[in-house]
């Protein structure tokens, strides 16, 4: 049987597939210009009028030939950096959510709220202080922090931390803790027990995790157009696509063709792992 939609059930679907219109109108933009000219985006940048394949092929030979933008080298980099910063943020965003649900001091209560607390603060405030923070640092230590694959994975480790420990320990409360006990009575290490039994637990929350930090990493321009600049040697995807913005004319049939081809590994893993996404912010979040 068929169940009759209400008024208010016609309103609420209304209002969810307008919200859904609203989110996806930038990604249509770019979809249907990456097949047009610089010529026709700026006429009407809403219009389908002059798409073709000819087009398409030529935007993305431009964009993956240019010398200024190093396509492949600058994947490379992203690709660098987002792997050994999501890989980082599992396994000491995990020990971390660990120690702090297994030792019930106000130490660890205390630790935790500043890593929900630091979730609200927006990047702006710190970023200025953060640059500045790591320029000093790296002169005492004789080495370069910005410009650099390590000063950068470093800068992701401290922002990403207290989202990955947030879901992380949520989840690692729903452990029963006499596994654990089980384990130190057979003679395990705390390092054994952590890494041989409640790790593999794990899981499901560390790939949600790192499918949200590794989205987050990928797409993230701010950061990296502060600390590797934008005529450094290492530049991320988001941070190469200002080749194609002069300070007079702007190729915009070829930002938007690389910022396309950038978007496009994230939209594939999204595809792929959005059944894990939800099931471990459910599982983590939500029981925190």
């Amino acid at each position: 049987m068929v169940k009759k939609l209400t008024f208010s059930g016609i309103v609420i679907r209304l209002v969810f597939f307008l919200l859904a219109l609203y989110v996806l109108f930038p990604f249509f933009l770019v979809v249907i210009n990456v097949f047009r000219t610089t010529n026709d985006i700026v006429s009407n940048p809403i219009s389908v009028a002059g798409m073709s394949l000819s087009k398409l092929t030529k935007n993305f030979s431009s964009v993956i030939n240019n010398s200024n933008f190093s396509f492949w080298s600058a994947f490379g980099t992203s690709a660098v950096i987002t792997f050994f910063s999501i890989v980082l943020l599992a396994l000491f965003g995990g020990m971390a959510a660990w120690v702090i649900c297994r030792n019930k001091t106000k130490w660890s209560l205390f630790i935790y709220m500043v890593f929900i607390a630091s979730m609200i603060i927006p990047f702006q405030v710190v970023m200025l202080p953060l640059i500045s923070t790591f320029r000093d640092v790296g002169k005492f230590l004789g080495i370069s922090m910005l410009q650099s694959f390590s000063g950068i994975i470093f800068a992701y480790l401290g922002f990403g931390g207290a989202m990955t420990v947030f879901i992380l320990t949520g989840f690692i409360k729903t452990v029963p803790y006499e596994l654990e006990e089980a384990a130190a009575i057979d003679g395990c290490s705390p390092e054994r027990t952590y890494f041989e039994i409640i790790l593999p637990l794990l899981k499901p929350p560390v790939v949600t995790v790192t499918i949200l930090n590794g989205m987050w990493i990928w797409n993230d321009y701010l950061l990296p157009s502060l600390m590797l600049g934008h005529n450094g040697k290492v530049k991320t995807l988001p941070v190469a696509v200002q080749a194609f913005v002069g300070s007079y004319v702007k190729q915009w049939d070829l930002i938007l063709t690389a910022a396309f081809l950038a978007i496009i590994p994230m939209i594939i893993l999204f595809l792929f792992a959005q059944k894990q996404i939800m099931g471990g912010l459910v599982d983590g979040a939500i029981k925190s």
